[in-house]
């Protein structure tokens, strides 16, 4: 049961934006996802992102504020805090949270949920449109072993959960409040048990997703992990939906990783998303970061319009279109169903007419 379209697509509903980049219009992205810091408490075995080091960067709040602001203005609508390191861990991350609410821009957290806390929550709950925590295992010894942590660090989270769901049901905040767990060897027997825990104490959803490969990732021990092992486990969980928590378990995503088949030849989404790294860093797509024809530029040096409108932006694209192979990118890469719906836009069928 799906109701946030989290394995679909939501472009569908950005028309005006999207009918000015078929009419070759500069637009600004509507989605966005931003990395406080570089810094992490856990190193999870599947990380795609240890490549980047882990670095302790992070942010400068001042400037980051500024162009939250004019981003805002441009026509961002919405960004997810993530990254390569857990948001939390930036020491102004509530008042940045507060300021991009406050810049009209929609906000959301991926984050372990360790620092979490009661106090933080009481701080943003009432500004953040969902909050997705990432628990990978539904035993504390299974958690520790794939977040590479200490097993208390499971407790803590699910009591951090609850304490948000609390704030969020005293205040009548909108926020919707999920967790997400990445189906493993190792986890699959503990799932269900997952699922009654977090029903228990109120969640909105989880969502049941499958691994992905970086090309640049250090770690590749999931790589020929094959999910039609695991398609079973849908109807089991289907049991658990209710009016109020949602199992979400990403069959047509995991069913693609196992094909690895994409239907387009061009990528054509990277005018409507970016994002930026914990040194300020502005890039066409994250699984390209540290490879210079994806870098726009940097919001310590320029604007946000300035990078958007400049000459390296114009250069990546043109790139893009003229090198970049597809079949050659992540599989289940976050911008994968979009990309299949634009080529349908610039490459419809016959007979469109008969709608």
């Amino acid at each position: 049961m799906d109701k946030y379209k989290i394995d679909s697509h939501k472009l569908i509903y950005h028309i005006n934006r999207v009918n000015n980049w078929l009419e070759n219009k500069n637009i600004y992205p509507i989605y966005m996802e931003v990395s406080p810091t570089g810094s992490c408490n856990h190193r999870c075995l599947f990380c795609g992102l240890d490549f980047v080091g882990y670095q302790n960067r992070s942010l400068d709040t001042k400037i980051f504020k500024d162009r939250l602001t004019e981003m805002g203005q441009l026509g961002v609508k919405s960004i997810m805090y993530a990254g390569e390191g857990e948001p939390f861990l930036h020491r102004d991350i509530d008042s940045i949270i507060r300021h991009t609410k406050n810049s009209g821009i929609d906000v959301a957290i991926t984050t372990n949920g360790v620092l979490m806390n009661s106090s933080i929550s009481e701080k943003i709950v009432g500004y953040v449109d969902w909050i997705k925590v990432s628990i990978n295992g539904g035993t504390n010894q299974t958690y520790a072993k794939i977040h590479q942590t200490k097993p208390s660090d499971f407790d803590k989270v699910i009591l951090n959960m609850s304490d948000a769901i609390k704030i969020k049901n005293n205040n009548r905040y909108r926020c919707t409040i999920g967790a997400q767990i990445l189906l493993l060897p190792e986890n699959k027997d503990e799932i269900v048990l997952l699922v009654q825990l977090l029903s228990d104490i109120g969640l909105n959803y989880l969502v049941v997703k499958p691994y992905s490969q970086h090309s640049q990732s250090n770690t590749d021990i999931y790589k020929d992990i094959k999910y039609s092992d695991y398609l079973y486990l849908a109807e089991e969980l289907s049991r658990f939906n209710t009016s109020d928590f949602s199992v979400i378990f990403r069959i047509k995503t995991m069913e693609k990783w196992d094909v690895k088949r994409r239907t387009y030849l061009k990528c054509y989404a990277l005018p409507f998303w970016s994002y930026i790294d914990a040194s300020g860093n502005v890039w066409g797509c994250s699984v390209y970061i540290g490879k210079e024809e994806f870098l726009y530029g940097n919001i310590y040096e320029e604007s946000f319009h300035e990078i958007w409108k400049g000459n390296k932006r114009k250069k990546s694209l043109l790139w893009l279109d003229n090198e970049l192979n597809p079949q050659s990118c992540r599989i289940n890469c976050r911008m994968d169903e979009i990309n299949t719906y634009l080529w349908s836009l610039k490459n419809p069928p016959e007979h469109v007419n008969f709608i």
